[in-house]
């Protein structure tokens, strides 16, 4: 009689379990389409990208290439449309980054390390910064830029585009920098190193990963930047990839679409690359445990 009621309870329990994970499945049913139609969004300009690509005959629809075909990467492949812009783009950009790094962490180191009245409302003075659009600045900017002859000057339009996002930049080194304890610091000051002497050393190989995600960060925003380098400089020869892309666009509506999908997959190579050599190389920036001994 008790192996029956237990088995009776057992049943009865299975029976419980399945309904709920029944009723589980249904309810994620929605957010599952939801996902996927999202995914989807991301998926097809991607499969278009690369399906065009190989398409002589390529236009605006996605499908499969009548012919498999490396044409259109053949005729993209030359110094004036691909490899002098992908060259001024990695320029300007790395350029870019560099100063906005090195800006970045002397004005987050003070922001870190020193306790003052004045750091909130500085930080949300910057954090407002981050809010205002470039193209509301660029009428004065050119006419800056006209003023002290640096139209179609790379120099120029580098320390530009690191003010542009320098804002973010030290915001984020600040977080990053936050994370590094003040008393391997103290440690080093004991020792007799000097303040930089210490950021050197101490603070700035501990945040490699923070500055690495920094320097992404600034890349990246620099490598897509179309509008910026536009207005700055005027020559066909110095502008970067990211504005020589229009070139692929004719009059009356001609596109060429197959040498279009072949010059993005290409212009997209090197951002992948710096993401790839970053996350190898900074795995175990943080690991700080056991860094200071009590």
């Amino acid at each position: 009689m008790t192996t029956a009621t237990q088995t009776s309870a057992r049943a009865r329990r299975r029976a419980a379990l399945g309904s709920v994970s029944l009723a589980r499945r249904r309810a994620r049913t929605p957010a599952d389409a939801a996902l996927v139609l999202i995914g989807a969004c991301f998926v097809l300009p991607l499969l278009w990208l690369a399906l065009a690509s190989l398409d002589a005959g390529a236009g605006h629809q996605t499908r499969l290439p009548g012919e498999v075909s490396l044409d259109n990467f053949a005729a993209i492949m030359t110094p004036g449309l691909l490899f002098q812009p992908l060259w001024n783009s990695l320029l300007l950009s790395a350029g870019t980054a560099a100063v906005n790094l090195v800006a970045a962490v002397l004005a987050a180191y003070p922001l870190s390390r020193y306790q003052s009245r004045f750091n909130r409302p500085f930080m949300y003075t910057i954090l407002f910064g981050t809010c205002l659009p470039i193209t509301a600045i660029m009428v004065p900017v050119y006419g800056l830029f006209v003023q002290l002859h640096l139209l179609d000057s790379m120099p120029g339009t580098i320390f530009f585009m690191a003010t542009t996002t320098l804002p973010m930049a030290i915001w984020m080194t600040k977080n990053f920098m936050d994370a590094v304890p003040v008393s391997l610091e103290e440690a080093a000051w004991v020792d007799g190193a000097s303040g930089m002497a210490a950021l050197r050393t101490i603070v700035l190989p501990l945040m490699r990963q923070g500055l690495g995600v920094v320097f992404i960060f600034v890349f990246i925003q620099a490598w897509g930047n179309f509008f910026v380098p536009f207005v700055l400089l005027l020559s066909e020869a110095g502008q970067p990839a990211a504005v020589s892309i229009f070139s692929f666009f004719g009059q009356h509506g001609a596109v060429a679409y197959g040498q279009l999908a072949a010059f993005s997959i290409l212009f997209s190579v090197p951002v992948l690359v710096l993401y790839v050599i970053v996350a190898k190389g900074a795995g175990s920036s943080f690991a700080l445990s056991g860094a200071v001994k009590g």
